[in-house]
């Protein structure tokens, strides 16, 4: 029977850097938001009929879009390259440790029987 795996804790790091990143996209979407009621402002005052809001609310949003998609992408770069270069090991190679560990103990309670 196996015992039931206990929570793994979040190293400090990841925890710092998830919760930055947390904040970043609160502030995009923020951002975003403001930028629609601003735009809603700017339609009304140039007199803007509905194709037209229709149109240039779709060309700026696709350039938003565009903007925070190079934002999400420079900020994962810079974590990765943060985390590379603080040499926090990565999942998968946690993973391999933790399988070899448990192979090791394996092996070691065996050889523990053997006495």
């Amino acid at each position: 029977m196996d015992k039931p795996e206990a929570p793994r804790e979040k190293h400090p790091v990841a925890e710092a850097f998830e919760r930055i990143w947390s904040q970043a996209l609160l502030a995009v979407s923020t951002a975003e938001e403001e930028m629609n009621r601003t735009f809603q402002r700017v339609a009304t005052t140039a007199g803007w009929g509905p194709e037209e809001v229709k149109r240039q609310a779709r060309d700026f949003t696709e350039r938003v879009q565009g903007h925070r998609r190079e934002l999400e992408r420079n900020v994962e770069e810079a974590v990765r390259g943060t985390l590379t270069r603080l040499k926090v090991p990565r999942r998968e190679e946690l993973q391999d440790i933790e399988a070899r560990l448990t192979r090791l103990a394996e092996r070691i309670e065996v050889l523990g029987q053997k006495k």
